[in-house]
């Protein structure tokens, strides 16, 4: 890490006391060496990162980082406080303080510095060395790995290094979640928490919305086994082969880290090997079956569904705010005009406006095909991709819609893991993946659709249809409080998502009830992080430094119907956050569905408000809904405190997310 970080970059009497007041001290620093051209633009990335999760790890260490525009090259600087500053990590505050900044776009060393700097940390003779250090540059040295402390280590010291010799346990991670924004990150850093604690060395690959970096191949043949905590499909499984694994959905890997990493050792020890194809394409013979999820047929089937939905969902945001977006420049009539490529003209914003719909409608015509391709994906792998998209269009073909879309993905799934069961000989191993394993299973696919379920599916749909455009009263009502319950129950977890599907599918083929769906879903989702943004302004004392730090990001997030912006409150009080969002959020959907509001678009939260059927209305139900959830959980963390008890600790660690 030569060049990182040099003595002018080294502060050994941190007198900050919060973590944004050490972001500015050390900041200040990379400004004074010319590595930070706009302090306030680079300590609101600073901030923006710590706003998804907390940076704190066990044993008194913060890392606060960030890639920003306004850094000009790599740059690590380094903090030491005495009396500890709360980053969020279970075990307590932190006294050594590490930022990170990288230029915008440079993953690979906000990558590089992020690892190097974790590989460090896990040796507790570098850790003591730094408290001790009185000397900037020496400390600088011994962060940029070239200096080793000059005493000779104690006794305790030296039965570190004795145990640090022996060849460690390793274990290599993939943490992957429906939306990748939160669950997937919160594992890894509990994973990689736990392991520290264990001796454990753990590598994770987070398969998170922005792509992932790949764990390089010889640290997965250095590996001694393998978890994976995921809510969709692991992308390209095939590396593990030959691997004992631990397959697990990523909660377990939020709350259960220990856990999982003694499962693997114990596996290990057992010599269980994973029967997973080391060509991605299937399973290894004798398996008895794909490397999917394990776990009883309920987990996988939850697997396989939001493996889907999570690569619908880009489609579903893009293509409907497009369209909403093209009605509020054009009008709903917009959605008849002719063929941009056959009549545009430049200076017409009707012209504009049909260009956005028709855009918008190209994108949302891949929604069910994108759906069953990767619920086959999600099952089978590649191999069942193309079987999956063609049930998926023959879906559209017949009216089956987003039920015939669901079916056909898992008929696809089926028909490759069925067809991967046969035995063949090894000369036709190679085509068997390309050639005969999509030809096949997309015949059986497209029988079973055009000529056995398809119709009954393609009822079964319209049916739907005709219930949703006849809801009135109170069956109305009652739908609204059961999706404003299932979006709030686990904020981004499998219910949340399975009714925001529901939702977005009917906006495949809109009718008013559809819409009056997808409205009362996008207010319930927004409830639960606008009440923990109101609830830590009005009532400060019953939370944490870090989480009322976190309800002023909660406000930008719930506005902008991310619902995953209460999950820190809800990891660290559950039995008080959970059930206080899941009253606001049913009343809040209640309350849109009597209203009779409407939503065209799939996301945009208060931005898209002009584009809403009834819009004040819809406003007062997410208002009502969040000051319902706020006087919830402020009565009942009031009723936590006992006389003398006081306020959570001012200075003292919030209860880790990822605890």
């Amino acid at each position: 890490m030569s060049e990182l970080i040099t003595a002018e970059l080294v502060d050994l009497d941190l007198s900050a006391e919060t973590k944004s007041e050490a972001a500015r001290s050390l900041a200040e620093r990379m400004v004074s060496a010319g590595r930070v051209t706009d302090l306030d633009g680079f300590l609101a990335d600073v901030a923006a990162r710590e706003a998804q999760m907390p940076t704190g790890l066990d044993g008194g260490i913060g890392i606060p980082h960030c890639r920003s525009e306004h850094v000009t090259a790599p740059t690590l600087a380094f903090g030491r406080s005495r009396r500890g500053i709360d980053f969020g990590a279970a075990d307590g505050p932190a006294d050594l303080v590490f930022l990170i900044a990288a230029p915008a776009g440079a993953d690979d060393d906000h990558l590089a510095i992020l690892s190097s700097l974790a590989r460090r940390l896990m040796d507790p003779g570098f850790t003591d060395a730094l408290r001790a250090e009185a000397d900037p540059a020496v400390a600088a040295a011994l962060v940029r790995g070239e200096e080793a402390p000059a005493t000779a280590p104690e006794p305790a010291e030296a039965a570190t290094a004795e145990r640090t010799a022996a060849k460690p346990f390793r274990i290599v991670a993939v943490t992957s979640c429906p939306t990748g924004i939160a669950h997937t990150y919160m594992a890894a850093e509990s994973l990689e928490a736990a392991a520290r604690a264990q001796g454990v060395v753990l590598d994770v690959e987070t398969q998170g919305s922005a792509g992932f970096e790949r764990l390089d191949p010889a640290v997965i043949a250095a590996a001694d086994a393998v978890i994976w905590a995921h809510d969709v499909d692991v992308r390209e499984k095939g590396r593990f082969g030959g691997k004992p694994v631990v397959d697990t959905g990523v909660k377990a890997g939020i709350n259960r880290p220990a856990e999982l990493i003694a499962e693997a050792r114990a596996k290990a020890e057992r010599g269980e090997i994973s029967g997973i194809a080391e060509d991605g394409a299937g399973p290894a013979e004798g398996t008895g079956g794909p490397s999917g999820p394990s776990g009883h047929f309920g987990v996988r089937l939850r697997t396989y569904l939001m493996s889907g939905v999570s690569y619908m969902v880009p489609f579903v945001a893009a293509g409907g705010l497009l369209i909403a977006l093209s009605f509020a420049i054009g009008g709903y009539e917009i959605a008849g005009a002719k063929s941009v490529a056959d009549h545009f003209v430049w200076g017409e914003s009707a012209s504009w406006a049909a260009l956005l719909n028709q855009i918008g409608t190209a994108a949302f015509g891949f929604l069910v095909p994108v759906l069953a391709g990767y619920i086959a994906y999600g099952m089978a792998d590649r191999p069942a991709l193309v079987p999956g998209f063609v049930g998926g269009a023959i879906a559209l073909t017949i009216d089956a819609g987003f039920l015939g879309g669901l079916v056909a993905g898992l008929l696809a799934g089926a028909a490759v893991m069925a067809i991967q069961r046969v035995k063949v000989h090894p000369t036709l191993r190679g085509i068997m993946p390309v050639l005969v394993i999509p030809l096949l299973a997309s015949i059986a696919v497209g029988f079973l659709m055009f000529i056995v379920v398809g119709k009954p599916i393609a009822s079964l749909q319209n049916a739907l249809t005709d219930w949703l455009n006849g809801l009135s009263g109170s069956n109305a009502v009652i739908l609204g409080v059961v999706l404003g319950l299932m979006m709030c129950f686990d904020m981004g977890g499998p219910l949340n998502k399975v009714a925001y599907a529901f939702a977005v599918g009917g906006l495949a083929d809109p009718t008013p009830g559809s819409l009056k769906v997808m409205a009362a879903v996008m207010a319930a989702g927004m409830v639960p992080p606008l009440a923990m943004a109101l609830a830590t302004t009005l009532r400060r004392g019953l939370f944490t430094r870090t989480e009322r730090e976190n309800g002023r990001a909660a406000w930008v997030l719930g506005a902008s119907f991310i619902t995953e912006g209460a999950i820190p409150f809800a990891a660290a009080d559950p039995l008080r956050v959970i059930p206080s969002v899941m009253a606001g959020g049913a009343v809040t959907g209640a309350l849109s569905m009597a209203f009779g509001c409407t939503l065209r678009a799939p996301h945009g939260g208060v931005f898209v408000v002009p584009l809403i059927g009834e819009p004040f209305l819809y406003l007062l139900a997410i208002a009502v809904g969040t000051a319902v959830s706020t006087a919830l959980v402020v009565v009942l963390k009031g009723m936590r405190r006992t006389p003398g008890s006081g306020a959570p600790a001012e200075d003292g660690p919030a209860v880790a997310v990822a605890a």
